[in-house]
């Protein structure tokens, strides 16, 4: 197939978070006679190119991409003129096409590295059930790489770092009353009204790191009351707090400084906790990638799974195709011209003398 319709191929194939047996069936079949993938749950790594008769050894590359998709309205896969539409065709199918397309036609011998490549289950969700932690846990290969690109989609800018995320559930607890003598209770609403307020009044924390600006934020994202009818006064009232915090920042200080900003005003507990990473900027691959004809460089101020890599002292750093204006967009698409683009870096990358 084509680099065109590789990425529709992957399209076609339905692959909602929680659904991914089936895209990974078939990578796992269409990869086989490459290099035998190893598969943990609904994930591969697949050990494309060893030089195993090297003098030295080579350094160990990861090419990682996730299969999974967010539910989402998308009509039927289909290609129209220089665009790819279906579920995932921006994050991060066209990352995984170009995955697949590079280990079906680059010639080892022209890699002066070992490359792994890993397609990995439930990303969109929460971190705990990410199965790129799985593959982390029981692959000694994946532990042991140099270096790491996630093709998150990225518009071919090289996208470095990530921040930490933070979800939890605060609890503001009032006391019911009839809504004609509200003064015989407490409206956990108008309780927490405070703590709302003085939270929309926090600014964005920037913190200059490897040259590159992140901001630290912290938002309320959802809300609602007990629910226990319209002529009640609610005794509860439930926010989640999402806190976005800087590469520089543990996930621990993080935490810290969610808790002393609720104080005594409402319970308190963590939902979803993700660390973040740092940029690697200086690093000779980051510099070797930027070499390669990279859109730009810049900071990534949102998550990704560059955080996991660095957790186990991989440096790790994001460049895809994909458009990230269209990630989770009701009838995503992506640009071909930008996949074949973020082929030609990549095929650069992997083949150009050091």
């Amino acid at each position: 197939m084509t680099l065109d319709e590789t990425l529709l191929w992957l399209c076609s194939i339905d692959s909602p978070i929680g659904d991914e047996r089936a895209i990974c069936d078939a990578v796992e079949a269409r990869i086989a006679p490459i290099a035998k993938p190893r598969r943990y749950g609904d994930s591969l790594v697949v050990p494309w190119i060893r030089h195993a008769k090297a003098a030295a050894p080579r350094e160990h590359l990861i090419l990682a991409g996730h299969l999974d998709t967010v539910r989402t309205e998308n009509g039927p896969a289909r290609i129209d003129g220089d665009r790819c539409f279906g579920a995932g065709s921006s994050d991060m199918k066209s990352g995984l096409a170009v995955m697949i397309a590079l280990a079906e036609n680059l010639p080892e011998g022209r890699c002066p590295f070992d490359v792994s490549l890993v397609f990995y289950a439930r990303e969109e969700g929460p971190f705990a059930d990410n199965e790129l932690g799985l593959v982390i846990e029981k692959d000694p290969e994946v532990r042991g790489a140099a270096f790491a690109v996630c093709l998150e989609p990225s518009d071919n800018r090289l996208q470095l770092g990530c921040m930490g995320s933070i979800h939890a559930t605060v609890t503001v607890s009032g006391r019911t009353a009839h809504s004609a003598r509200p003064w015989e209770g407490e409206s956990a609403i108008t309780k927490a009204a405070p703590l709302i307020a003085e939270m929309g009044k926090l600014t964005p924390e920037e913190h200059v790191i490897d040259g590159l600006t992140f901001r630290s934020v912290m938002t309320i994202t959802k809300a609602h009351d007990g629910g226990r009818g319209r002529n009640i006064v609610p005794d509860t009232f439930v926010m989640n707090v999402n806190h976005r915090f800087t590469p520089d920042v543990t996930l621990e200080a993080a935490k810290q400084r969610v808790v002393d900003f609720v104080g005594d005003r409402g319970t308190l507990e963590f939902t979803d906790l993700s660390p973040a990473a740092m940029p690697h900027r200086k690093h000779p691959l980051t510099e070797r990638l930027i070499a390669c004809g990279v859109v730009a460089v810049e900071r990534k101020q949102a998550w990704t799974d560059v955080a996991r890599f660095e957790q186990i002292g991989v440096p790790a750093v994001n460049l895809g195709p994909g458009e990230n204006a269209q990630a989770h967009q009701k009838n995503e698409s992506t640009s071909l011209r930008l996949v074949h683009e973020g082929y030609r870096i990549f095929e650069t990358f992997l083949t150009r003398d050091r």
